[in-house]
């Protein structure tokens, strides 16, 4: 064969592999902040997430918070002239899928950052990719510390693991006053796994002990034989650092075994459909958040609101770091005054002193935000009620933050080493409610 057939057949070959890359996975959705088709000048953003599946609340909350955002910034004129279109892809909660969406956003949708992931496990399985064709990627919300530590290109917008997990033994521990646990992991995320280890590790420093340590896979339905055993050594709380979907399956069924131990957890919990599915069995439990639907704060005000007029149900927080992800991208793409990827990179990377409605957002040296505050959260009478706030800002700026009046512990400090957590080393003020 001469070299022209042959290079006609290479092109045709590649095509077909392209495409089964591309578009093995089922139809994704696509649309722009304002609904209408895009226009020449447009800033093209990706966006991935689970919009169905397991965790679909996840990618909906958030999704509706880039979308809430997108349509202030367009409102007010774009960035330097430009409106931003984004291109969002459903991940259906699988890990090798999300490699697929940001493949197929980078190589076919050209676009030059990308929003996304939650779950830890899919931002490690797309975070690579964006990195290696230096498109930056904000996640507004995989808490796992190994996201960040996969490149330069690589940003998230909420604390992470070792701070949560941390904040979690300290509240259970020196708070509650309660020094028998036991923990409860998914095996097959690395979320549950790391969150984990770092919640033993300070509640074993704090004098406390793991008294049972059991583990279940994403997916499971039954999970008596792991709570069986879990009740034969009798700890005062049942640590599960799971996803929302699972924790009220495993609250009902702790409640059928007898088990009246609270269980506690980490932001995985953090949906609406918690109590829808958990009800009863999940009343005093706790578990760490990013922000309280209710903080009086006018910028949470404000999003509320907002949020509320446009969707018509209240945001939680991982609407609430999407919308902040959005913004902070925008602001990145202003000061650099280009979508060059090295040289937005380099915005991102320097945003300091940003408000948001989690809280104000420092980026660190390793692309995590540094001194975000954390809540902790109650289920009591079917809602969430304020129970702590740790605040390592306030602290680090010499004030305390203002005690409601029903608290009950108010001005109780506890020690955070967050040396290994990419938030500002300090003791961090907390409050209990």
């Amino acid at each position: 064969m001469d070299g022209k057939p042959m290079k006609k057949m290479l092109m045709v070959l590649t095509t077909a592999t392209l495409s089964l890359m591309l578009f093995g996975c089922p139809p994704k959705t696509s649309e722009t902040a304002n609904g209408a088709a895009g226009t020449e000048g447009e800033i093209v953003i990706g966006e991935y997430g689970s919009l169905t599946g397991a965790e679909a609340t996840f990618g909906v909350s958030t999704h509706n918070g880039v979308m809430l955002a997108l349509d202030e910034i367009n409102g007010a004129g774009g960035v330097n002239g430009r409106k931003i279109r984004v291109i969002t892809e459903d991940d259906q909660s699988k890990a090798e899928e999300a490699a697929n969406a940001v493949t197929k956003l980078i190589s076919q949708n050209n676009v030059i950052a990308v929003i996304g992931e939650v779950a830890s496990s899919n931002s490690l399985a797309a975070a690579p990719i964006c990195n290696s064709n230096k498109v930056p990627m904000i996640t507004p919300s995989s808490t796992n510390p190994k996201v960040t530590e996969v490149g330069d290109y690589i940003f998230r917008m909420c604390f992470i693991d070792p701070y949560q997990g941390e904040a979690m033994a300290n509240y259970l521990s020196k708070q509650q006053g309660m020094k028998k646990a036991a923990i409860l992991i998914d095996n097959k995320s690395d979320y549950s796994t790391g969150l984990a280890q770092f919640f033993e590790r300070t509640f074993l420093a704090n004098g406390g002990q793991i008294v049972a340590k059991a583990s279940y896979a994403k997916g499971d339905s039954d999970f008596r034989s792991q709570l069986t055993a879990i009740k034969e050594k009798n700890p005062e709380v049942i640590f599960v650092p799971g996803y929302y979907n699972d924790i009220g399956q495993i609250a009902i069924q702790a409640r059928d075994l007898g088990m009246q131990q609270p269980l506690a957890g980490g932001d995985g919990w953090e949906s609406p459909k918690l109590i829808e599915i958990g009800g009863k069995a999940l009343e005093g439990c706790f578990y760490s958040n990013h922000y309280h639907v209710d903080d009086p704060s006018p910028a949470v005000r404000e999003f509320v609101q907002k949020y509320e007029e446009r969707f018509g149900a209240k945001p939680d927080s991982l609407a609430a770091l999407g919308y902040d992800s959005t913004r902070v991208l925008a602001d990145a793409l202003k000061r650099a005054g280009t979508t060059d990827g090295p040289k937005l990179r380099d915005a991102i990377a320097a945003t300091k002193g940003f408000s948001g409605v989690t809280g104000t957002v420092n980026l660190g040296p390793d692309r995590n935000p540094i001194g975000k505050k954390l809540v902790v959260l109650e289920i009591k009478n079917g809602q969430r009620a304020l129970k702590a706030v740790v605040d390592p800002m306030a602290d680090a700026a010499g004030t305390t933050p203002a005690t409601d009046t029903t608290a009950t512990n108010a001005g109780t400090t506890a020690t955070t080493d967050s040396s290994t957590s990419g938030t500002a080393p300090s003791t961090a003020t907390t409050r209990t409610q």
